[in-house]
Formats: C-alpha cells, structure tokens, sequence
C-alpha cells in the first residue's frame, strides 16, 4: 500500500465543507488566498481502505436500509483492544449521529430542563450549545494554568456546585489545550462524580491523535472500571480518519441499566446509523489504517513543530504544549491587545480563519485556536503570515 501523501494541496471549494465554503461569511477571510484554521476537521483524503470501501458501495449502486452491522462492531471490538488494550463487548455499543448528537442524546436522557451539565473549561464548544439548547445550565469549573499548562483544580471548584448538577462532560484528551489527562486526573474526575452522584460522560474522540513524546492516553472506562454504574464513554473513527461527514460515532455503555436508558432515547427519537458511515469505519478500524494514524500523528507533530517555532518567536504569543489533537491554542496575553484586535489582525491582516478562544467558555477569553491539520506548506504559510501581521511587537 503506497504511503499516505499529506502534502498533497487538495482543493475543498464548493465541495459543501464548512471549514472553506463558509470561512468568507464567519470570518471575511476569502478562501481563495486565505487559510482554513478553524473547523477541527483535516485537509487529508482518509487511508486507501476507507476510499476503496466507498467505491465499491458506489459500483454496487444501491444504497437501502442498513440490516446487521456485525462488521462495524467487531472492527470496533478489534480497535480498541489493539489500540487501547480495553475490551469492548459489542452488546455495549450505541451508535450516534456523531458525539455532538451523542452528548447531546445523554444531555436528553440523564437530565431534566433545569438541572445543570458540569464542563471543565475552556473546552470543545459544542457541548455548551447542545446543553442551553436543551434547557440545561452550565455550571463552569475553570482549569487553571501551571507550566504552562492546564492542571484541574479541585480546590478551587469546591464551592461552585449548586445542587442542580447532574452530569459532567469531561473532554479527554482535552480539546481546545491538548492535554492528555494523567491517571491521577482521571481518577479524581470518576471520584468527584461519585461523591456527587453525577452521571460522568467521557468523550474521547481524540484519544487516537496523541503525538509522539507525549504521555499515553488512558481510557478512562478501563482505567476506572468501578465508574461503569454512571460511566459513558464517546468515541469515533471519525476525527481519526477524517470522516466527520459520515455523521457516525460511539457511545459505549457497559452498565445494563445506564445503556437501557440511552437505548428507548435511541428508539424514541429514531436514532439509527447509516450505510456509509459504518462500511467506511468498519474499514479504517484495520490494521492498514491503524498505519495510515501512525504515519498521521508523526505528519502532524512536524506541523506542530514548524507552528510552535514561528509562533514563540513572535513576542507575547505562546503555544501551549500540545499533547493530543492536531488544534494548537496559542494565549495572546502577553500582547496586552483586546480580543478583538487580536481577532482582527489574524482574520483581516493575516488572512487566516482561526477559532476565537471565548467561544470555548471561561478561561478561553486571551487565546485562539488553530487547526494544524493541513498541508505543511500550509502551516509554514500561516507562520509568516502571523510574524507579519504582528510584525510590530517584534
């Protein structure tokens, strides 16, 4: 099987993707010389298995009902066994429209209008809107910065719990600061959740992109088995291989009665899985798309070299260390300018689409999020661009 090309410059105008067709209307970047920093998807065609599993459901040419997905559960059995030494048992997994639609289906049937979702912030954005979208409260517990890094501060978050929290969404690894939680950390989270009887729904879509040098992602199903009574665990093929359009990802339930729950949620709102989306994890759970993520995550962690260099060289930026994910989250504090500023130099002067750091909650208000899943030539193009357009702190 030939090598992935990840330096392939692959043109995505017009093709009804978020990250370029819509960068001109979000953030009056022209996609035509700008640069896509912003959706958390990749600018890289999926390995050869999962194309080839395209063609031949389009040379077969008909596209009904999905029966028996037996193939599906089983790559995903083999995939997490051989990738993360958890065994998984079939019988345990439901499968979402994606983990937005899988939060927001436990949001739905593990708490009430009213009640409160606990978000470790600043984190993944998406959790906060499906959570005020159905009625619920956020109750925000801000990690801190120590090292240059985000650590949880349980002593800090004491006081905050007002006694309508139901559940906590933790985010690991962490999405937008890229950390990979430690043992200690999950354990104290599983803890925290038992002695407050929170529903504890763990989502870890990026555990497959931990960079190389970085500490080892620990599934937090089966480093705390004992969770299991209030645990849910997300997962995904789809950030891994870049198939976030087939709309399909995991919530895996070891618990009868919590997976019981979930499942008349399931079937009353006529949640089901569709075709291409399980023939197309099916073949990147494999073992030759279990090379394609090696070669990835070695790919990506050059980019995250090449971003790191350029942006510490510029003053009062800093790229916090990135761990996992391919979303570097760089603090514009030290510049002493206004978010607004800062946001307008990197989308007007710099012409890149990049994530502004308050959506992602508290705590998030002095930093951006870039996305280096991209070509190299790319990345390096955003490096100049951001010295240039900050080129007067220099």
């Amino acid at each position: 099987m030939p090598a992935a090309d990840f330096d392939e410059p692959i043109d995505r105008l017009g093709t009804l993707c978020s990250k370029w067709d819509d960068m001109h209307k979000i953030f009056g970047v022209a996609p035509q010389d700008g640069i896509a920093m912003w959706v958390a998807d990749m600018d890289f065609r999926p390995p050869a298995p999962v194309q080839q599993a395209v063609e031949a459901m389009t040379r077969h040419g008909i596209y009904g009902y999905p029966g028996e997905h037996r193939p599906y559960l089983e790559a995903i059995r083999w995939w997490m066994q051989n990738r993360h030494g958890w065994t998984v048992e079939p019988e345990w997994i439901l499968t979402a429209h994606g983990l937005v639609n899988g939060t927001a289906l436990c949001v739905d049937t593990f708490t009430a209008p009213g009640d409160a979702v606990v978000l470790m912030t600043p984190v993944y954005h998406g959790f906060a809107r499906v959570i005020r979208a159905a009625g619920r409260g956020i109750t925000e517990f801000p990690l801190v910065v120590e090292d240059g890094e985000y650590r949880m501060d349980w002593e800090g978050w004491a006081g905050l719990m007002t006694g309508r929290e139901k559940m906590l969404v933790l985010c690991s690894p962490h999405n937008p600061g890229g950390r990979v939680w430690s043992e200690a950390e999950l354990r104290q989270v599983a803890e925290f959740c038992a002695a407050h009887d929170l529903i504890l729904v763990s989502d870890e879509i990026h555990h497959d992109l931990v960079l190389p040098g970085s500490p080892r992602h620990h599934v937090l199903a089966r480093l705390v088995p004992e969770a299991a009574p209030r645990l849910v665990t997300l997962t995904a093929a789809t950030k891994t291989f870049n198939i976030a359009g087939a709309h399909i990802g995991n919530l895996i339930v070891a618990d009868p009665d919590l997976r019981r729950r979930l499942s008349q949620r399931f079937m009353a709102l006529g949640i089901s899985p569709g075709l291409f989306g399980l023939n197309m994890v099916a073949a990147a759970y494999s073992p030759e798309g279990a090379a394609w993520v090696d070669d990835l995550v070695a790919y990506l962690d050059g980019n995250r070299q090449v971003f790191d260099r350029g942006i510490a060289a510029i003053p009062g930026l800093r790229s916090m260390p990135l761990q996992a994910t391919y979303l570097a989250w760089v603090d514009f504090a030290g510049t002493g300018m206004a978010p607004a500023e800062i946001e307008r130099r990197i989308a007007h002067d710099a012409r890149i689409a990049a994530s502004g750091g308050a959506s992602f909650g508290t705590g998030g208000e002095s930093f951006v999020r870039f996305n280096l899943a991209t070509t190299r030539a790319r990345v390096e193009a955003a490096v100049e661009r951001m010295s240039r357009a900050f080129g007067d702190l220099q």
